[in-house]
């Protein structure tokens, strides 16, 4: 049966929490009042993905203006702690917050279908581009060898394997250097991340925009 991706409701919200606690068992998840404002502020940002009915992936996102942020922010900062208070509808950044998949069933096309809605959105919306930090989960292994630099660099050369990397690299999205002290809980990424982007095609500066207060 094929991968059904839609916007998130608060129906799914127990079962998103649920799948996060399996997948991240070292990094506390989101509570339920984090999910639900979330919801509130910036309902198109969020997705559920589901397999056979079941829950078995989902993604998160707001929009900011990003000369805010750049490569000195942390995840609380850019994400407002979770609950997306600084979402700016007039901004032309798309931010990745979260997306996470049951490796129970990978393989199966739904880290690819996350990503694909994420850039359907992006240019509905007429962003100007989707910018994430994501997870060196493979970093802990060569952490006393290298530094997380050189270790995304490898990844990139094809010299190690990093499996949230090469699969963001293979969706489109650029490597723009890593960040310290992302999210000090991610223990396999020693609380680095690689900040990456992918720039809508579509793009036209002064373009109207739906949803934006200009």
């Amino acid at each position: 049966m094929s991968v059904i991706v839609r916007n998130t409701g608060s129906g799914d919200i127990d079962g998103i929490r649920e799948l996060q606690k399996r997948i991240y068992p070292t990094i506390p998840p989101w509570s339920s009042a984090h999910f639900e404002q979330q919801l509130e502020i910036f309902p198109a940002g969020q997705f559920v993905a589901l397999l056979d009915g079941k829950i078995v992936g989902a993604a998160s996102s707001l929009i900011v203006s990003w000369d805010d942020y750049g490569l000195s922010h942390d995840w609380k900062e850019v994400t407002g702690n979770g609950v997306f208070g600084n979402h700016d509808p007039d901004g032309k950044t798309l931010y990745g917050a979260e997306v996470f998949v049951d490796p129970t069933v990978r393989r199966r096309g739904i880290g690819r279908t996350l990503y694909a809605a994420r850039r359907r959105l992006c240019r509905e919306l007429k962003l100007k581009r989707i910018i994430a930090a994501g997870r060196l989960p493979g970093y802990h292994k060569h952490a006393q060898k290298m530094s997380a630099a050189t270790y995304a660099m490898k990844v990139i050369w094809g010299d190690i394997n990093d499996p949230v990397l090469r699969f963001q690299l293979l969706e489109g999205f650029q490597f723009c250097g890593v960040i310290e002290g992302y999210l000090p809980d991610d223990v396999e990424s020693c609380g680095y991340a690689a900040l990456i982007v992918w720039l809508n095609p579509l793009y036209r500066p002064g373009a109207p925009r739906p949803g934006s207060r200009g």
